[in-house]
């Protein structure tokens, strides 16, 4: 059952070694990622589950390695702690999409022990049917389930956003943040895919997935952060 979850931003933007000169402008995302983190460890999972979208889905062990060196910068991850042991078979093995690496510089700069880790890569294509069922699937993988989200808003905000500028975008991120903030999974699952497409919101499937999870889980959410550097809505959230 979902006890607890967090929902952070995904850009590799959030990691300073590849933000460089401008790390400073999302130090308040990362200390709210920070907090939504111990929101978790607080919750005493059984297991922490991270989501992360990705041109393809898939399965990834804890331990598995992520780089950044496509973002031009020498830097290596572990999602969790790096165990030594084999894999469990179970994994899609090779290295992290970059959701999931950013998902494991979190963790690494949290000291994550609170609980094992799995990773689950969600298709961007995934529609919001099967987001819900994948999400059912995860929330009931342990008795205690925490959830690590990586997710970004629209990215179309302003006129130099990596989408242009879209009047929908800010409505759309709007919804999604009334959304997190309250924990209303209802309200997640029944973000418009297509228009998410179109607003280039990589955080549609995530979201999804946790909003199945969440049902019937009766958990409260606070909207730790919320704002569009770059054009591209961020948001941090923590439910429990």
């Amino acid at each position: 059952m979902l006890v607890a979850a967090a929902v952070c931003p995904a850009p590799p933007l959030l990691v300073p070694e590849v933000a460089s000169g401008a790390a400073a402008e999302l130090g308040d995302a990362r200390t709210a990622c920070s907090d939504a983190l111990a929101v978790l460890a607080a919750s005493r999972p059984d297991l922490l589950v991270v989501v992360g979208a990705a041109a393809e889905g898939g399965a990834y062990d804890q331990g598995t390695p992520g780089s950044f060196a496509g973002f031009g910068v020498d830097l290596t991850v572990t999602l969790g702690p790096d165990l030594g042991e084999p894999p469990s078979g179970h994994a899609t093995g090779g290295t992290l999409p970059a959701s999931l690496a950013v998902a494991g510089w979190l963790l690494g700069q949290a000291r994550w022990a609170a609980a094992p880790v799995a990773g689950v890569a969600v298709a961007a294509h995934l529609p919001p049917s099967g987001c819900g069922l994948l999400g059912a699937d995860l929330g009931g993988s342990a008795e205690r389930v925490a959830m690590l989200v990586l997710g970004d808003g629209s990215a179309c905000r302003t006129l130099k956003a990596p989408g242009y500028l879209d009047e929908r975008a800010a409505p759309f991120d709007a919804a999604v943040a009334r959304a997190l903030g309250a924990a209303d999974a209802a309200a997640l699952a029944a973000l418009d895919a297509e228009l998410a497409a179109e607003l280039q919101a990589a955080g549609r499937a995530p979201w999804q997935v946790l909003a199945g999870a969440a049902e019937g889980a009766g958990l409260d959410g606070r909207l730790l952060y919320e704002d569009a550097p770059y054009g591209v809505g961020y948001f941090v959230a923590a439910w429990s």
